[in-house]
């Protein structure tokens, strides 16, 4: 799970940034649109409503140690959940190698849909 931040501004007015979380047993990333300065609580309930109400709930989430990761209220919710928690190091190939080189590939995706005037909303489509 990671953020693309820095969106041109061409891109949706509402977003400024999008969340990525990849499904390592499908092989498949679920790309939110985001606020860079969305805190534990508003990221938690948008990935609650936007892919547990399909899904299954994740077991375990990996992430780096971004600071919106780290608060209690975060970890409250893991275990509100029944996830584990674990922190991997930043830009490590061992844990988020795979989901490095799709974040990548997913951030200049955006970004060429942002130059044509296209809103991240509207790319829900396009992107998955």
């Amino acid at each position: 799970m990671d953020w693309v931040t820095g969106l041109p501004p061409g891109c949706d007015r509402s977003y400024n940034s999008f969340l990525v979380i990849f499904d390592r047993f499908i092989k498949t990333p679920i790309v939110l649109p985001s606020h860079k300065d969305n805190m534990a609580m508003n990221t938690a309930l948008q990935i609650w409503n936007r892919e547990v109400s399909w899904t299954e709930i994740f077991r375990t989430i990996i992430s780096d140690r971004d600071p919106k990761f780290i608060p209690a209220l975060w970890k409250t919710l893991h275990q509100l959940f029944v996830t584990k928690l674990s922190f991997s190091t930043a830009y490590h190939p061992q844990t988020d190698g795979l989901d490095g080189r799709i974040i990548q590939n997913l951030d200049d995706m955006v970004r060429r849909l942002c130059a044509y005037g296209l809103e991240l909303k509207d790319c829900d489509g396009l992107i998955h």
